[in-house]
């Protein structure tokens, strides 16, 4: 043996391999420069790489045939084969005769084109991690010996730390890709496209962020509990109609039903899967929410054995959160074609936007929170609230949009629906308004704002945190009678995309009280077009600061009423109270 060409040569594979995967952080790119290396390096027929996926009941393994050096992929069950082996005991393993060792597939090596002879692979290990597998396949003159598992392990080290880069890059490029994403469906949402079309082209942008074969947008129909086929994509055109769901029935009616997400990794021991297309493996289906109420489903189907992930569900419901805008948007449109009068179309509006608030107020240990909402005799653009984030941790959210009618409450559809995919995607209260705040100037019409505050309540550290944006100054009155005016925050939604947020916390003492209003609440008028003062609603609620929440907001109703003759009361009175108890 030739010690010193030895040597020479794996210098020479670890400065190609360093100058190879330092060039490029896409990671399909990389891989396929690593298979090439390995079938170089070996000199083997083919190669494998696997990466680990904690996520997935299954790998995907991608290999490179000598006789044309083009990357393909195929699906192994977990543990499958020498890679499986080799994932589960972090061991590298040199094979000479194939046909003697029980651990080998033969039918891995007629996936990658090959009768397996003999083998080599090597665990990739980067920071005590196992990441992934890389294997030689058939030496092409001989037979593997522990020489050349000895290449492959020189080489590993690099294999691993390039390939976690890149799927780190590629991570932070989907994530972003996702984003970009939900902001496009934003805006065709805001466009004055048909719903059939928007929600084709939510499918195509989905595609490009969920793998799938086939998929649809289902709807219920209210009044006779039926599924309805909205859009689809991939199936038979013939299968499709023939398939008729209600609620209950099948696994979209299912999760119409529950108003849960539902993946099956396997859909031919799933008793609710109905049959609407041969190919299908695997399956997941999203709901589409709208207020408390499920309206529909997302649904999408897979060749593979358990295609789907639970941070892919994740995605979907952003995705649907933005069809349930879509959806009612288009029935309230076609409510309205056939109405052709206002009252009904005040009547559809008004019933989307009491849709939208919360049916119940949230029960937290410590403390009293209370919400109303009175409709004026127009539709407004008001909109509260309460959102749980984590154990302990509540959002709390008021806005309001400029404008009435049926436009406003459009507009808050939208603001909605981007604050609660926000809320999901970020922690930061300022990062969350500055979102909102690009994808309204972006979605809505120059002129159209929406002011609102958005806060958290930790009732564990008893911490309320906001960001108030442009909105009527929140009132914090202190159990001992001082007042404070929450005032910091940043503009009005939807006005100028360079707009910062910045958010302040506030600690909150037993017996204090912050109460939250839209300016329906601060801009009514007297007979004698006197405007309510801020003191006059500080005094009222100062002097109902021992009763509830919901007493005090009753209290603050009647004294405005008072203050203005019904006529002068133009706008929604929309009201929080959030009051830490006595201890």
């Amino acid at each position: 043996m030739n010690f010193a060409a030895d040597h020479t040569r794996a210098e020479k594979l670890l400065l190609e391999a360093s100058r190879t995967f330092n060039s490029t952080l896409e990671y399909e790119e990389l891989i396929e420069r690593v298979l090439r290396l390995i079938i170089a390096a070996a000199g083997s027929e083919a190669a494998l790489v696997f990466r680990v996926d904690h996520e997935r009941t299954d790998m995907k393994v991608r290999f490179m045939n000598s006789a044309d050096f083009e990357m393909k992929h195929f699906y192994l069950d977990v543990g499958a084969g020498v890679v499986g082996w080799v994932t589960n005991f972090r061991e590298p393993v040199v094979i000479a005769d194939a046909s003697t060792d029980q651990r080998v597939d033969q039918e891995i090596g007629r996936l990658a084109g090959v009768e397996t002879r003999s083998l080599v692979s090597v665990p990739l290990i980067g920071k005590g991690q196992m990441i992934g597998v890389i294997e030689a396949i058939n030496k092409q003159e001989g037979q593997f010996d522990s020489g050349d598992m000895d290449v492959l392990i020189g080489l590993a080290n690099q294999i691993a730390v390039a390939v976690d880069n890149a799927h780190l890059y590629r991570m932070v490029r989907r994530e972003a890709l996702q984003k970009d994403l939900l902001l496009e469906i934003c805006r065709q949402l805001s466009s004055s496209l048909g719903l059939d079309e928007v929600l084709r082209m939510m499918l195509d942008s989905l595609k490009r962020a969920v793998e799938f074969d086939a998929g649809g947008v289902f709807l219920i129909d209210a009044d006779t509990g039926d599924i309805q086929t909205l859009s689809t994509q991939g199936y038979d055109s013939a299968s499709g109609p023939k398939i008729h769901l209600k609620v209950g029935q099948g696994l979209v009616g299912s999760v119409a039903k529950s108003g849960r997400a539902v993946i099956v990794p396997d859909v031919a021991v799933d008793e609710r899967y109905v049959n609407s297309r041969d190919d299908t493996r695997s399956e997941m289906v999203v709901p589409i929410i709208l207020g408390d109420r499920t309206i529909g489903a997302i649904n999408l189907e897979s060749d593979r054995i358990a295609a789907f992930t639970q941070p892919q569900a994740s995605l979907v419901a952003a995705f649907a959160s933005q069809a349930a805008v879509s959806v009612e948007r288009a029935r309230m449109h076609e409510r309205m074609l056939s109405a052709h009068k206002l009252e009904e179309q005040l009547h559809i509006a008004r019933k989307i936007q009491r849709s939208f608030l919360p049916g119940a107020n949230p029960q937290i240990a410590g403390y009293d929170l209370c919400g109303r909402n009175i409709p004026s005799f127009e539709v407004g653009g008001d909109y509260y609230d309460f959102i749980k984030i984590v154990e302990s941790q509540f959002g709390v959210a008021i806005g309001d949009v400029s404008g009435k009618g049926i436009p406003a409450s459009l507009i808050m559809a939208s603001f909605r629906a981007s604050l609660i995919a926000e809320i999901r995607n970020n922690y930061a209260i300022r990062t969350i308004c500055s979102k909102v705040n690009n994808l309204l100037c972006e979605s809505v019409q120059p002129g159209n704002f929406v002011t609102a505050v958005y806060g958290v309540l930790d009732s564990k550290n008893h911490v309320f945190t906001f960001a108030n944006c442009g909105h009527c100054l929140p009132i914090l009155i202190r159990a001992d009678g001082s007042v404070e005016y929450l005032s910091e925050g940043g503009p009005l939604l939807g006005v100028s995309p360079e707009a910062e947020y910045e958010e302040r916390p506030v600690y909150i003492n037993a017996s204090d009280i912050i109460f939250l209003y839209t300016d329906g609440i601060s801009e009514v008028f007297d007979p004698d077009d006197n405007e309510i003062e801020l003191e006059q609603l500080t005094e009222v609620i100062r002097e109902n600061a021992d009763k509830s929440a919901a007493e005090i907001l009753e209290a603050v109703y009647r004294a405005v009423t008072r203050f203005a003759a019904p006529q002068h009361v133009y706008d929604d009175l929309t009201m929080i109270v959030v009051k830490r108890l006595s201890e």
